[in-house]
């Protein structure tokens, strides 16, 4: 993992996320080299400085971006949005709960990305998804080919604190498109549009908004209703299979990044074991699940492990993890794939030095691991009988 802050692993994962997402490697090294001396006071103090270099880099790519625009090149304004957008996502998801301009910048990462997906021509498509008398908010790509056919699909969720906008960055929805797959990365509860602009909050009980995108998804004309899978990263890596535990529609599961047993996990935090996600922790933990106090959530917490449920899951499994993966043990890997006794075909793939991508779900080296899911999920719709392309 390229490691520009020797002491802040949170920083330092940011930074790794912001490269997988299409940032420029220039751009990004005079943003952290700037940086070093605030990276020294601790993960959450100086995440405002944090906040404002990467805020004035995106503003700056949106300047330029307009230049373009009044001379007519709309392709190069479309790719300078689309970085502007993965550098105001980097600034926001790194600040508190309750940091007030991150309000402002999150909308300006919405509005970048819109105009990124415009100008730069891009296989993506806006969906609102019904749920609960609201919508979630997605990314639809549409597998390439004949357009008349109707193709496997892939509902992509995200983990505790990305976006559908990250999903997407990763390549992941491109990779799939070009086998031949369709895929919605969804805003579910807790994360995104659905916690920032709808007050959605998660719940133990993923299969809850995963089978509302199943029920759209169904009604999609270029979706294969009986091909459908289902996919998702880091706290994902917990939803994913819950969901495809309980919601029988799903006809396959990827876990990015293994996650059994989170709650436990959390006691382990708070004895200081493993690193975290993002900055101001504790207090995100409790946003993104509704709840109003540490006990409160630490209460909750033990609700969130595949123990209940593991063994329901009776679809094809594929489980990655990064060999040297400093947020979630290797053995809660070992067991989701040892438990999951009911799968037809179920695989433990770890991702060590020799192929990159030692780090959680894979931060260090995504494209390694990006392809190696996207041809599993192939190669287990063509097994389905569906015919996607290798």
């Amino acid at each position: 993992m390229i490691e520009y802050f020797p002491t802040n692993y949170v920083w330092n994962l940011s930074v790794n996320l912001a490269l997988a997402m299409g940032g420029n490697p220039g751009e990004v090294d005079v943003m952290c080299r700037g940086l070093a001396d605030a990276s020294r006071r601790g993960d959450d103090s100086g995440t405002e400085e944090f906040f404002q270099t990467w805020r004035a880099q995106a503003d700056q790519l949106c300047h330029l971006a307009e230049e373009d625009l009044e001379k007519g090149r709309k392709l190069s304004a479309g790719r300078k949005f689309g970085r502007a957008a993965t550098y105001y996502l980097t600034a926001e998801r790194m600040q508190h709960r309750d940091y007030a301009p991150r309000k402002e910048v999150y909308q300006r990462m919405l509005s970048s990305f819109t105009r990124f997906v415009e100008l730069n021509q891009e296989n993506c498509q806006r969906v609102d998804i019904p749920f609960q008398g609201q919508t979630l908010s997605g990314l639809f790509v549409r597998a390439e080919g004949p357009s008349s056919e109707r193709t496997p699909c892939v509902a992509l969720f995200n983990g505790l604190d990305s976006t559908k906008e990250m999903i997407y960055g990763s390549g992941i929805q491109q990779a799939l498109a070009r086998r031949g797959i369709s895929s919605v990365s969804v805003d579910q509860p807790g994360v995104g549009e659905a916690l920032r602009l709808k007050g959605l909050h998660a719940r133990v009980e993923a299969e809850v908004w995963a089978s509302a995108v199943v029920d759209f998804l169904e009604g999609c004309d270029v979706v294969d209703p009986e091909r459908i899978g289902v996919a998702a990263w880091s706290l994902g890596g917990y939803y994913a299979p819950r969901a495809a535990a309980m919601e029988r529609r799903f006809k396959l599961c990827v876990a990015w990044g293994a996650n059994f047993n989170w709650g436990e996990l959390q006691k382990r935090r708070l004895a200081r074991e493993g690193d975290r996600p993002v900055p101001h922790y504790w207090e995100h933990v409790q946003w993104v699940w509704g709840c109003q106090s540490m006990e409160e959530f630490m209460a909750l917490a033990p609700n969130v492990t595949l123990a209940p449920v593991i063994d329901r899951i009776e679809v094809p499994f594929l489980v990655t993890h990064g060999a040297n993966d400093r947020q979630i043990p290797r053995e809660y890997a070992v067991q989701q794939y040892e438990t999951a006794i009911n799968s037809p075909k179920r695989e433990l793939k770890w991702f060590t030095a020799r192929e990159g991508g030692v780090e959680h779900c894979s931060a260090d080296n995504m494209e390694n691991a990006r392809d190696y899911i996207a041809d599993w999920i192939c190669e287990t719709f063509r097994e389905l009988g569906s015919g996607c392309r290798a």
